[in-house]
């Protein structure tokens, strides 16, 4: 009707020019590689472009992703690491050397903090009421009364002894070796015939845990220290 036979799109004033070009998507890699922290705001500011052009070059074109840290209880130096490489391959050995007897002797002790709380029974709350009164109600969600430390040691078959700290108290060589003494009976008791085979106690090098006091007591005990506890506490032999 008016001579127009191309199909294709003709230029026009005010119509948006491309900004994902070569160009773009590699000035957009290096502001990332430069600051891995930078917001997809910060880098169309930066570049003078619409925050859905930096979404997609970094997101579709780039495929950048966003990964949060992940939190480990402590940086490894190198020696640790070929420390516990060390003490790896020590307890493999001794595991091809005596199987699963070798297993079953472990102990492996820890502490940590629990919170706890003492919610008050059905019975406590009852009230009298008319029976045209609304009943009261019990919110579960209720504050910690605060923590406690616990101590526990355990086996292959389970949970061997737990004991919990009176509040505000912490653990400390006495109290350490208050819980060997402890740990003796419970395994006599809950393990038959495990203290003739020699327990193998296995715990970190805590300060509580290779104090003189403690060491003293273990040997007391006739428990001998797992060989993964005993080389990380010590030195690795050149």
């Amino acid at each position: 009707m008016n001579g127009i036979s191309s199909v294709a799109d003709s230029s026009r004033p005010g119509q948006a020019h491309p900004v994902v070009t070569p160009e773009a998507i590699a000035a957009v890699e290096t502001i990332v590689k430069e600051n891995h922290r930078v917001t997809v705001n910060e880098i169309a500011f930066h570049l003078d472009m619409s925050n859905g052009s930096a979404h997609h070059i970094v997101l579709d074109v780039r495929l950048f992703n966003k990964v949060s840290a992940r939190w480990v209880p402590r940086q490894l130096t190198s020696e640790l690491k070929e420390r516990y490489v060390y003490a790896s391959q020590e307890l493999l050995k001794r595991f091809e050397a005596e199987g699963d007897g070798f297993i079953g002797r472990i102990v492996t002790g820890d502490e940590t903090w629990v919170h706890y709380h003492q919610p008050g029974t059905k019975r406590a709350s009852k009230e009298w009421r008319h029976t045209s009164s609304l009943k009261p109600k019990n919110f579960c969600t209720q504050p910690f009364a605060g923590k406690v430390m616990l101590t526990v040691f355990w086996d292959e078959r389970g949970v061997i002894l737990e004991h919990y700290m009176l509040r505000g108290n912490t653990v400390t060589s006495a109290t350490y070796a208050d819980r060997k003494t402890h740990l003796r009976p419970a395994v006599k008791s809950k393990r038959r015939g495990h203290l003739s085979t020699s327990v193998l106690l296995q715990h970190d090098n805590a300060r509580p845990h290779t104090a003189h006091n403690t060491v003293v007591t273990i040997q007391d005990l006739s428990f001998r220290v797992s060989y993964t506890s005993d080389v990380l506490a010590r030195p690795r032999p050149q």
